[in-house]
């Protein structure tokens, strides 16, 4: 008899117990290209930039170079963990090894409620820049209604999600090409629109430094403020673990993933502060209300700076920056889902966790994702400040779940249980003697924005009427009900039924230099086959 083939990949999947379910085609550019498109600088930048300028004026720009360092703590702890565990699902398998069940279940549940909550913001950001392409686009009303901006954004948003369904439901070389077309048009654009705001500037950088009347009222003064402009920024730079998530599917993950990561939030950061810098230099006017109106911003200063012909091609290429951006946060839910589903830690983790035989891709998970997203949109329908409250509870969620692997790995460091020891296998990645130091500020950092941005100020959960205190602790409500209400789900049902799908199961036994310990199997029950997940010491 034959023996099986192996794979020439240098990351097979039975080193994790799992089966190569997912096609591995995803070369380093595409890799690249997914952490760029999450984290979408055209897309964050020119969707909030009106809310972080009215809250906090020219100074709010040095929020973003303390969002960097910040993220970029966070984000060479996954690089390292994804030199080790390139898997789909990122966030939830490496809170799997580095904490208990609960926790690293609570990791997945939390990043992959805030996918679907962060899918339908992306895709709100839609309104923000189609009607100033043209007004036809404004479907609902005028726009001068008190609703018409929510509801009409609603409807953009929800024709936006079916179509990113259609793409990501047919496969992973469809999405990751129109992702890596449309990431370079991004770049361009972005490299061409810097140089143009640069060649408008008509003030110096000393207006960065100009708070006068922003803070006045607040107990904290600028700083308040400054911290609820901070938003604008931290809504931005996330989702870098993107590349990993798409490891299974991505070719020498061990090498790719970890340097994609890096490259994603630094090239996401110089691009980004520039714009801001650029556009706040080269407004006509900074007084101009226009500048901090959500039907105005960055795209505004654009308009007004460039002329209508070439201010409106480059208000094009946002959207298509939108576009792969929704895209990108969808491709990324939709491997959480199927991670989770594989090891039977979903409701329905059969359905959820099946992959296409020909299209090699978790096509129920992608259908499912898109309806959900919908509905938090639904549910905002009538809120005029629904885009910084959905922006602010998935950020949110984010930040925690990244704070369930980020802590976990301190406590290893600590142990002396991380690096982990000479295997025979090299890392992708190391922090080396540095990881301690990294690894308390990714912490720190992490902290310290959860509360920022979960603190419940009207500013961001209330800030048009209806006044209600509902309202304003909404952000609060909804992220203690979802955690809650997740690990009751988990500690009740989940965990009983716990183990690695059959059909997603590695049909040999880990590779002998893989720091897993191979678990006994459990039990199949009358309905599901399971193989107990192995654990990582």
């Amino acid at each position: 008899m034959l023996e099986p083939k192996k794979s020439a990949d240098s990351s097979g999947m039975d080193e994790f117990g799992y089966a190569q379910t997912l096609d591995r085609s995803i070369g380093k550019f595409a890799s690249f290209a997914a952490g760029v498109s999450y984290i979408s600088i055209l897309t964050g930048v020119f969707q909030l930039f009106y809310f972080g300028f009215s809250t906090a004026g020219p100074a709010y720009a040095w929020s973003w170079p303390i969002v960097f360092v910040g993220q970029l703590m966070v984000a060479l702890c996954f690089a390292e963990l994804a030199g080790r565990y390139p898997v789909a699902g990122s966030v939830y398998n490496w809170a799997k090894r580095l904490s208990s069940g609960t926790w690293s279940w609570l990791a997945g549940w939390l990043l992959l409620i805030s996918s679907m909550v962060a899918l339908g913001a992306v895709a709100l950001a839609l309104q923000i820049t189609l009607p100033q392409i043209w007004s036809g686009f404004q479907i609902i009303g005028d726009g001068t209604g008190q609703y018409d901006f929510a509801i009409n954004g609603v409807l953009l948003a929800s024709i936006m999600i079916g179509i990113s369904t259609l793409i990501n439901a047919f496969g992973v070389k469809l999405m990751t090409r129109i992702n890596s077309i449309g990431v370079f048009v991004e770049l361009a654009a972005a490299v061409l629109m810097i140089l143009a705001l640069a060649w408008h500037v008509v003030r110096g950088p000393e207006v960065l430094f100009d708070t006068t009347g922003f803070g006045e009222e607040h107990p904290l003064g600028f700083f308040g403020v400054f911290l609820i402009a901070a938003m604008a920024s931290g809504y931005v730079m996330y989702g870098f673990d993107t590349a990993s998530s798409l490891g299974e599917e991505t070719k020498d993950p061990k090498k790719t993933a970890p340097k994609a990561i890096l490259r994603a939030v630094t090239a996401s950061f110089l691009l980004g502060g520039l714009l801001l810098l650029g556009g706040i230099l080269a407004a006509p006017d900074l007084s101009d209300p226009k500048i901090g109106a959500a039907d105005g911003g960055l795209q505004y200063i654009v308009l007004s700076v460039l002329g209508g012909p070439f201010g409106k091609a480059f208000l094009v290429c946002i959207v298509v920056a939108v576009v792969v951006c929704t895209l990108a946060v969808h491709a990324a839910a939709i491997r959480m889902m199927f991670a989770m589903a594989r090891d039977n830690n979903l409701p329905f983790s059969r359905q959820l966790g099946k992959v296409d035989p020909v299209r090699k891709t978790p096509t129920v998970a992608a259908i499912v994702i898109g309806v959900l997203a919908i509905i938090p949109l639904i549910v905002n329908i009538m809120q005029p400040a629904i885009f910084t409250i959905m922006s602010s509870i998935s950020i949110v969620l984010i930040y925690l779940s990244y704070l369930l692997v980020t802590v976990p790995l301190l406590r290893k460091r600590f142990l002396k249980k991380w690096p982990l020891a000479d295997d025979g296998t090299e890392p992708g990645f190391s922090l080396g003697k540095w990881g301690v130091l990294v690894n308390i500020l990714a912490v720190l950092w992490g902290g310290a924005m959860t509360v920022n941005l979960i603190w419940p100020r009207p500013e961001i959960y209330n800030s048009v009427p209806p006044f209600a205190w509902y309202l304003q602790w909404g952000g609060v409500i909804f992220v203690g009900a979802v955690i809650i209400g997740g690990v009751l789900l988990y500690r009740l049902k989940l965990r009983h039924q716990t183990g690695v799908l059959a059909e997603h199961a590695a049909a040999v036994a880990a590779h002998p230099s893989s720091s897993a310990e191979a678990a006994p199997q459990k039990p199949a029950g009358p309905q599901e086959e399971t193989v107990e997940p192995q654990r990582v010491s």
